[in-house]
Order: structure tokens, then C-alpha cells, then sequence
């Protein structure tokens, strides 16, 4: 195995770890998750001489420093929600920056908290993560809002949240503009139920499933659709389909036979539930095989 398949390995066990843990970090695994896209300077790593401290080429470790920085630069002191709020709107929207705009949905450094952070730009989920993890670190009620095509954050009690959208610079959000956003995502009215915290797993899936729409739109990037879904497969609990979608994937870049097999897995699974559809995947795993002939 190669130093890079050995790293790789590494970082992608420690992302299963993190993910089964009692109370996964969500900032770790984001970083984690960018860490798949190769190193975030424009040089190799370079060997390390003894006794000198190892390089951080995936931005990890600069990663979580910089978010200790932005935290404490939040102005110490108790405060309400609406404080928080507008504290963070000040110091990240404001001072440093941090907005999104409809140019970032192109680019899948936006996907990725390293990039974002360096280049403060990113899409309404990774701003979130962003806010997220300066608050809590500042001792904020924080709280991801996972709105559909939109993802804000709360903070104080969830149940009468003050809502700021971190897309915008950080711009407060009233419950009628929460409403608007879902109408306009979905064509029905808000439920309230839309507005529970979201989880770090379901924060962390749903940027691995704008990473692989990201990659879907652009057939030359099946290796970022391939990792992608390696790490969403790796999450205590993600879409079964995702396995019979990595099967295709893997027919599509050529690897015709370890495709044809995980089809074949698949349809296993579906044979007491779905048998045929486990049929038709059986077909399509033949068919993948005879593509060798």
C-alpha cells in the first residue's frame, strides 16, 4: 500500500470512529470529509526531518486553530439569543466575511470547511458549519436548521429559535422568512417539525450529497462521486440505494466486474423485499460482466 492509500485508509478510519461515537464532532468529520479532496496547499507533502513537528497538508489541524481564533474574537459575556445572533452576524458576515453567493454552488471547494474557511465563501450548509462551530465554541446555544435547499442556524430554544441565515452575511431571519424559503424550496407550507436541531450525522450526509450532485453534473469527476459515496456509506445510517449507486458508479468508470458483484450484493439485500427489482439488478450485474467479452 502506498504512503497516499495508507493515509486515505487512516483518515477514513478515523471518520467511521468519529461517526459511531457517543457525540461525533462535526467539525472534525467535515474536515475529514474535505481531506478527500487532496491537500489544501499547492505543494506535495514534504518528508518530515526527526524532531520536527509533522506537516498538516489536508488543513485539519489549521483548520480547527482557525475556528478556536474566529471564537475568540466573539465578545465575551452572557448574552440572549438575539445577541449571539447578531454577534456572529458582526464578526463573521461583517468583519471576516463569511457570505455565500449563487457563483459558490459551482465550485466544490464550497462543499469543503477548509476551503471555506480560507476563502470564506461556500454554500448555506458549510457557512452553517462554520457558525456553528465558532458559536459553540464561544459557549453559544447553537444549532443547525436544516431547511429544505437551504440550511440556516438557530440559536436559544428551539422551540421560539432565533434564526440567521450565514449565506447572507448572517442576516436575521423572522418565522414568515423561514416560511418563504421552505415554500419556495418545496411549494408547502413550513412544518414546524423542520425546525428541530439537526444532527451532526444528518449535517454531514447531507454535504456528501451536495458533494455527489456536484460530481453528477460533471461526468469527468466520478473519482469525487466515488469518495463521495465511500464516505456516506461509512455513516452509521445513510440510504440503502447508496450501495446499488456506487455498483453503477464503479460499471461507469470501467471497473466492470467489482461493479457487477456489488450489484449482485445488492440484489441479496432486495431479494425478501423487493425481488424484482433484485432481478432487473441481477440483469444489469450480467450485462456489466459481458461488457469484458
Amino acid at each position: 500500500m502506498s504512503a497516499q492509500d495508507s493515509g486515505r485508509a487512516e483518515r477514513r478510519r478515523q471518520f467511521t470512529e468519529e461517526a459511531r461515537s457517543e457525540r461525533p464532532d462535526l467539525a472534525l468529520l467535515c474536515l475529514l470529509l474535505g481531506a478527500e479532496a487532496g491537500p489544501v496547499g499547492p505543494s506535495e507533502p514534504r518528508p518530515v526531518t526527526p524532531g520536527e513537528v509533522a506537516p498538516d497538508p489536508y488543513g485539519i489541524d489549521a483548520a480547527q486553530i482557525e475556528l478556536d481564533r474566529l471564537a475568540g474574537l466573539v465578545p465575551y459575556g452572557s448574552r440572549s439569543a438575539a445577541d449571539w445572533a447578531s454577534s456572529l452576524a458582526e464578526l463573521l458576515g461583517g468583519r471576516c466575511g463569511f457570505a455565500g453567493s449563487s457563483a459558490d454552488y459551482q465550485r466544490l471547494d464550497s462543499s469543503l470547511l477548509q476551503q471555506v474557511l480560507r476563502r470564506r465563501r461556500g454554500l448555506p450548509i458549510l457557512l452553517s458549519v462554520v457558525w456553528i462551530e465558532v458559536a459553540r465554541r464561544a459557549g453559544a446555544p447553537v444549532y443547525g436548521v436544516a431547511l429544505p435547499g437551504h440550511f440556516v442556524v438557530g440559536f436559544g430554544d428551539p422551540a421560539r429559535p432565533v434564526l440567521a441565515d450565514p449565506f447572507a452575511g448572517g442576516v436575521p431571519l423572522t418565522g414568515g422568512d423561514a416560511e418563504s424559503l421552505v415554500t419556495a424550496a418545496t411549494g408547502a407550507p413550513m412544518d414546524p417539525s423542520l425546525l428541530v436541531p439537526a444532527r451532526p450525522l444528518e449535517v454531514v450526509l447531507r454535504i456528501l450529497n451536495n458533494v455527489r450532485a456536484w460530481a453528477a453534473a460533471r461526468p469527468e469527476r466520478t473519482d469525487v462521486a466515488l469518495w463521495a459515496l465511500d464516505l456516506s456509506l461509512l455513516l452509521p445510517a445513510h440510504p440503502a440505494r447508496l450501495r446499488y449507486e456506487r455498483a453503477q458508479l464503479l460499471v461507469q468508470r470501467g471497473e466492470f466486474l467489482h461493479g457487477a458483484a456489488e450489484m449482485e450484493e445488492y440484489a441479496d439485500v432486495l431479494d425478501g423485499i423487493e425481488p424484482t427489482m433484485a432481478a432487473t439488478i441481477r440483469h444489469k450485474a450480467r450485462a456489466a460482466r459481458s461488457l469484458l467479452n
